[in-house]
């Protein structure tokens, strides 16, 4: 593999713990500048420096190390030269754990109709006042850098789930050339944060394993696997992970984009990726969605009128030690603002002990016992407690 030059550092850093390093679950640790995460890790999202309805101290407290934020949508408002005059994004928002900023390739994938892509980037219409913009490989990662974030992303062109071969072939190799413009881009002038390639190549197992190939050989400080859950079905999901995952270097950290059901996330775990994201546990708690060990529970059905139990009474967290379903109903009902707060921490609680649950099997060889346990308890995700 090409090792980097020089004078590029190397701010991320994995390292295996236990567990299968190549095509099995791995339990590690990633180092960043602004602190370690255990791996397997979820990473809660927010897109706007902010994860809604949640005090970052909260956050860390429930057990999150890294989180999300959006490059396109904060170049839009409220901006990266006003970020990086306050600090950079950890400040901005007042977190003290890591952060990981997307490039904004699926915001420019949805939208189809006021964006146009060449060679050069993408040109898009900005959804908030029509105003024209325009992405590139390069500049992306400028934006990145003046946010400051600990792990960056390439910019890439993420073709629909379904998509034509000779489509899905064109998108990939566009990517590829763009992650080469961003890593010359990036070791010009490196910066504090790391920054991750993006494997594409849709539903096509070869042409996943081509972008492997070639994006392995670029010294990037992790890689991910892009453009899943974009339409397609779920056992094409469940083939592309399990196939691409066990082809990405062992020494680096491995990132499924975007992927976040519970059933999701384990199978992932055991396909060998080390990082997911998702907008469902916050998305889903302001529609009143809540995961329990239990399955799935819809707050605002009438049989909770009066029913004093806990979200959940496995739950540690504390929308569960305090609340009643009833009294969560009410708000949720009310419209209160405080209902959808207590719902998203009860469920990133939910998925974060999940995640802590992994890690302890992989690290205890219990690992195809708590699969089976998982299967029986969410695996179906039914709708029940």
């Amino acid at each position: 593999m090409a090792k980097p030059a020089a004078k590029v550092p190397m701010p991320i850093t994995y390292q295996f713990l236990a567990g299968n390093r190549q095509s099995g679950p791995r339990r590690g640790r990633i180092t960043t500048p602004h602190g370690t995460a255990e791996t397997p890790a979820f990473m809660p999202v927010g897109t706007k420096a902010t994860i809604k309805g949640m005090d970052p101290d909260l956050l860390a407290d429930l057990g999150a190390e890294i989180v999300l934020g959006n490059t396109y949508h904060l170049h839009l408002r409220p901006g990266e030269d006003l970020i990086d005059r306050f600090g950079g994004l950890h400040k901005f928002m007042g977190w003290g754990g890591s952060t990981l900023t997307d490039s904004g390739g699926f915001q420019v994938f949805s939208l189809a109709g006021q964006r146009k892509i060449t060679e050069e980037g993408v040109t898009f219409q900005s959804h908030l006042d029509g105003a024209k913009h325009m992405l590139t490989p390069e500049n992306v990662v400028r934006i990145q850098q003046k946010l400051r974030s600990d792990i960056m992303m390439c910019l890439d062109e993420c073709p629909p789930g379904m998509a034509e071969r000779d489509d899905v072939a064109r998108a990939t190799a566009l990517s590829n050339r763009w992650a080469k413009r961003a890593w010359n881009a990036y070791e010009a002038s490196p910066g504090p944060g790391g920054l991750f390639g993006i494997v594409q190549g849709g539903r096509f197992l070869d042409l996943r394993a081509e972008a492997v190939a070639e994006l392995s050989h670029m010294p990037f400080q992790g890689l991910a696997i892009g453009g899943v859950s974009v339409g397609e079905p779920e056992e094409i999901i469940e083939e592309v992970v399990r196939s691409t995952a066990p082809l990405l270097p062992t020494e680096r950290p491995r990132y499924l984009m975007g992927v976040g059901r519970p059933k999701d996330i384990v199978m992932a775990v055991d396909a060998g990726i080390d990082m997911f994201d998702c907008v469902m546990p916050t998305r889903n708690a302001r529609n009143g969605s809540l995961f329990t060990s239990q399955g799935v529970l819809t707050i605002k059905q009438a049989r909770f009128i009066e029913d004093d139990r806990p979200l959940d009474p496995a739950c540690p967290c504390p929308t569960c030690s305090r609340f009643s379903r009833a009294y969560l109903r009410h708000l949720y009902l009310s419209q209160e603002m405080l209902a959808p707060m207590l719902l998203t921490v009860h469920n990133l609680a939910f998925y974060l002990n999940l995640m802590q649950r992994i890690r302890e099997s992989i690290a205890g060889g219990t690992w195809e016992l708590f699969k089976t346990e998982f299967a029986v308890s969410y695996g179906a995700l039914p709708q029940g407690a």
